[in-house]
């Protein structure tokens, strides 16, 4: 997957001044996620379920 080809969106809780940015993109079948700090760094792609059972995770702590 080349990361300029696709459509990154930054989280809603992403600021300018934070330290944590982070940016997702919708992919055939997948989610992908990286810092927007970094955006030809690494990234984590996994599956559209996986990314919502991750979300949900994220909102329970």
């Amino acid at each position: 997957m080349n990361p300029t080809q696709v459509e990154w969106r930054k989280a809603s809780r992403s600021t300018a001044q934070a330290d944590s940015c982070v940016e997702v993109a919708a992919i055939p079948s997948s989610v992908a996620v990286r810092d927007s700090k970094d955006p030809n760094g690494p990234m984590l792609v996994m599956s559209r379920q996986d990314f919502r059972r991750f979300t949900e995770a994220l909102k329970n702590t």
